[in-house]
């Protein structure tokens, strides 16, 4: 038996609950209030170029906000473009487009509006008096999205926790029951909390629970860390936009089964597996969460326990699909998420970046691709490949390795034929870059070490010479 709630609680549980109107099936209206650009003629501008906040032009951005609908199989009836000037105070559009959509989500039985903007709390409350239907902004469908998609504990913690501060920040005189209440201390028992504070109170109190909670995770997580570097084994971590293809290249990699659908956010709780490169040497290659556009800063707060993995990593997979008109745009939002990381998105030594679905791309566009990263150095150059098809796989998994092996040590080491143990070890806990025996039966090897591996190996086999 579950133990009764506290009145408390209750009302805990309203409030961190995912809205009931926000279901699977929901007829829903996607509208994209953008600025336009002011004197864009004067300046030059070409005619779909972004506002000054978002570069990418109007029609991209919606149909990222209607995906973003559809991967949680909401039931979009339309989707428009609604420019604007200036933010209204209270409604955030026009009173005239607010009055033209009444019309027609009366007329086609909408229950649910979707706004690619950001809200406040009075103009979330004053849209839906007068559309008579919920109304979400960006971060509450983002917020929607990952509540749909956490299976750990760890990753259902962190949403709700992101989920409790956007509802914390909006008990905003839209509650009809603000009448004071009697209590306090005192004989007299003088005016008490009203019903947004004890909410408020009740939100912080239960983000402080959470928090402490998500502290032994990372305490957990870091020990997992610890441990792996005792093997040790390097960390390879995939990033990149929402829908890029980093779970099917898991997948690929690892010939494991995660989640990869076509769909914004089917990869929300982070999965790690041991991927074998080239020379023998195990790395581990760790899948996390996408990145998008105007991502809430409390949900990167939040799942800050679960990015530690891409912090912490080796090597970092930058996944791009390039078979996606705003390629060039996704790459830049990825940047800013990994600057908010303290990550140097311009480190080639720790950073690969992956062109990925080759499969979706004409022969035109592949020459055109092909010819850019030749003009690239070495270190920057992308590799081209299809995690669906296993194209570019071999030619990714060497340039994994040669990014692992910068500023490592290579040795040459003479094994005598019969040291057989000592051979094992070699190729148990090295790269082994050339091999070649002699007359004598002297093995002759050319080998290269991992972090952390050179005292053991020194003390194993101290007549190696360096490269």
């Amino acid at each position: 038996m579950t133990e009764p709630r506290t009145p408390g609680e209750h009302r805990l549980a309203h409030l961190a609950e995912p809205e009931k109107e926000v279901a699977a099936g929901t007829k829903t209206l996607v509208v994209g209030p953008y600025l336009t650009r002011r004197r864009r003629a004067a300046a030059g501008a070409p005619d779909g170029e972004g506002d000054e906040t978002n570069p990418r032009p109007p029609e991209a951005r919606l149909g990222e906000a209607a995906g973003l609908a559809a991967a949680i199989d909401l039931s979009i009836v339309q989707s428009m473009i609604t420019p604007l000037a200036s933010p209204r105070p209270a409604t955030y559009i026009g009173s005239g487009k607010v009055e033209e959509l009444a019309g027609l989500i009366k007329a086609e039985g909408i229950g649910l509006v979707v706004m690619d903007c950001a809200l406040s709390p009075v103009q979330q409350r004053n849209l839906e008096k007068a559309w008579g239907a919920k109304v979400i902004d960006r971060t509450g469908l983002i917020l929607e999205i990952f509540g749909r998609r956490a299976r750990t504990k760890e990753g259902t913690l962190q949403v709700e926790l992101a989920h409790l501060s956007y509802q914390k920040g909006r008990l905003v005189r839209s509650w009809t029951h603000l009448e004071r209440q009697r209590g306090g201390f005192g004989f007299l028992g003088g005016p008490g909390e009203t019903q947004i504070e004890a909410d408020r109170r009740l939100i912080q109190d239960r983000m402080t629970r959470i928090e402490r909670e998500l502290e032994t995770v990372v305490k957990t997580r870091a020990l997992h860390r610890t441990s792996r570097r005792r093997v040790p084994y390097p960390i390879v971590a995939l990033v990149g936009y929402t829908n890029a293809g980093k779970s099917t290249l898991f997948n690929r990699m690892t010939q494991a089964d995660v989640l990869a659908e076509n769909m914004l956010f089917a990869t929300l709780d982070p999965t790690s597996r041991a991927i074998e490169l080239p020379h023998g040497e195990k790395a581990i290659l760790s899948d996390t969460v996408g990145f998008i556009s105007d991502l809430p800063t409390m949900l990167v707060a939040a799942f800050r326990a679960t990015l530690e993995d891409v912090v912490e990593a080796d090597v970092l997979l930058h996944v791009r699909d390039v078979s996606h008109g705003e390629t060039e745009a996704q790459a830049g939002d990825v940047a800013v998420v990994l600057r908010e990381l303290g990550i140097d998105p311009n480190d080639t030594r720790r950073i690969i970046e992956v062109w990925n679905k080759a499969d979706l791309l004409s022969p035109e566009e592949r020459e055109r691709l092909a010819t850019a990263s030749g003009r690239q150095e070495d270190e920057r150059r992308p590799i081209l490949i299809s995690a669906l098809t296993g194209e570019g796989i071999p030619e990714l998994l060497t340039t994994i390795q040669d990014h692992l092996a910068m500023g490592r040590l290579s040795y040459e080491v003479d094994v005598a034929p019969e040291d057989g143990q000592g051979l094992a070890w070699l190729h148990e806990n090295t790269e082994i870059l050339d091999r070649r025996t002699l007359e004598n039966g002297h093995t002759i090897l050319h080998v290269r070490l991992g972090s952390g591996k050179e005292p053991r190996f020194l003390n194993r086999f101290p007549t190696a010479r360096v490269l």
